[in-house]
């Protein structure tokens, strides 16, 4: 999946139900696609420090009170983050030092957290299967016609992640599923009229 975001829950229409609903994501707390306009305008006069916080986003970065960052409870040295981006060091400590001396992005940098590990990469290993979807993210109830498909064929779903529209181009949806998936289920998985391509990891 392109940005790989982990912190949780945001609001978009790959929810179950529509775009009034809530669902996990791999990224933050917050709703990113209300919020991320909101922050990124905090560092409107910034080139690089947008960069940083949206990597933070992504990795579901937290700063801490000293001004230092976390991913859960490990720190993360300002070096690591810069040599990810490219970006000199000071500019991610100065990044941490922004958000804890900005009331409102340090109500929401302070409780941002990973989700946790992607499944994806280890469906071989587990006997599971990733399901990849690419459809319309404005489209709603997305998640709801592929959970309702996957149910009917008694399939169980193990994990699932998307990608935040707001945040990459192409966001796609992934479902880790236990078992192997069925023809008929490919075939009405395929049949959505909201789908536009899936993909089928083994």
């Amino acid at each position: 999946m392109a940005i790989r975001q982990r912190t949780a829950i945001h609001r978009s229409a790959w929810e179950i139900g529509g775009s009034n609903e809530r669902k996990c994501h791999k990224c933050s707390i917050f709703d990113i696609a209300v919020v991320w306009p909101n922050v990124r305008k905090q560092f409107e006069r910034q080139v690089v420090r947008p960069e940083i916080v949206r990597k933070m986003i992504e990795c579901g970065m937290r700063v801490s009170d000293d001004e230092k960052i976390y991913v859960d409870d490990v720190e993360v040295d300002y070096t690591a983050v810069a040599k990810a981006l490219d970006v000199d060091r000071r500019v991610v400590k100065q990044t941490a030092q922004q958000i804890r001396r900005n009331r409102y992005l340090y109500s929401l940098f302070s409780k941002t957290r990973p989700l946790g590990t992607s499944l994806v990469d280890l469906v071989s290993q587990l006997g599971y299967t990733a399901i990849i979807i690419e459809a319309d993210p404005k489209s709603p109830g997305v998640m709801a016609g592929v959970a309702e498909i996957l149910s009917r064929q008694g399939m169980v779903v193990r994990q699932a992640v998307a990608e935040d529209p707001e945040m990459v181009p192409d966001a796609k949806m992934t479902l880790v599923v236990e078992g192997q998936l069925t023809g008929q289920a490919m075939e009405e998985l395929n049949g959505l009229k909201v789908v536009r391509s899936i993909k089928i990891l083994k």
